[in-house]
């Protein structure tokens, strides 16, 4: 479950190529194209421009490099020619890449141009939800306090966190051992110990936190319509506390635990 130092190395070079596929994200314009065009730009850019494999593509059978999630889809969603994102959504693009064998993961909530107060809120509040359980890692700390640091922030602003989905170690495969909730006790669950590697994605929703999944197989939506945002990032426990692998260079780390 634990990571060596070369492995952690690999793993931390996978993040900083698939942070840089975000960064081609937040340059482009998204209004007006379609997810599958996002999609294909992206494995474009991983392929070719990044000589990496795009780790979802082919994974339990699945045909695409991204899952892109618009307003009331919680998670998997299918890039589409007919889904064309305008001004008011929001989108979740979920994105994996592996690189010498070793698999990052992460995830970001886009603005797509003018978009209502209500909708930006929940996307800053799902933002620091990741970032509130982020900080909670150390080693000797417990997977319920990862958990419990994004409910109680989600619930202090309104929203209902979804439980049927959550974090996952990572490394050779794209879902390894431990588990990591979104929601939990302090001081419960496994202790944390330096060199494991996991994600942390927590999903917010405006309405009830329940969900299920369209015709597709794939597709997971809110049952009661309620817009949804998630943010991932893949992450390694240090000796002093944690490393972001995915880390974008807007964003200034989780500071001192």
């Amino acid at each position: 479950m634990t990571k060596q130092p070369r492995e952690l190395a690999l793993l931390a070079e996978s993040g900083r190529l698939l942070a840089s596929v975000f960064g081609l994200l937040d340059r482009t314009s998204l209004a007006g194209l379609s997810t599958l065009q996002v999609n294909e730009m992206v494995e474009q850019f991983i392929v070719r421009d990044l000589q990496a494999r795009p780790a979802s593509k082919g994974q339990y059978g699945y045909g695409f490099v991204l899952n892109s999630s618009v307003n009331n889809v919680v998670c998997h969603g299918v890039p589409s020619q007919s889904n064309v994102l305008r001004d008011g959504d929001i989108v979740n693009f979920d994105i994996t890449l592996e690189k010498s064998g070793y698999i990052a993961d992460s995830s970001k909530t886009y603005l797509v141009g003018r978009v209502n107060p209500a909708a930006k809120r929940l996307v800053q509040t799902a933002y620091e939800a990741m970032w509130m359980g982020i900080r909670t890692v150390r080693p000797g700390a417990r997977l319920g306090d990862i958990g419990w640091a994004i409910e109680r922030h989600a619930k202090r602003n309104g929203y209902s966190v979804v439980r049927e989905y959550c974090g996952h170690g990572i490394g050779r495969e794209m879902h390894e051992e431990p588990q990591v909730l979104h929601f939990g006790k302090p001081g419960t669950g496994l202790a944390l110990r330096e060199g494991m590697v996991f994600t942390i994605e927590p999903m917010l929703n405006r309405g009830r936190r329940s969900v299920r999944t369209e015709a597709d197989g794939w597709t997971v939506v809110t049952r009661d319509g309620s817009l949804s945002a998630q943010f991932e990032h893949t992450v390694a426990v240090t000796a002093s506390g944690v490393s972001v692998l995915t880390l974008r260079p807007d964003e200034p780390g989780p500071g001192p635990n």
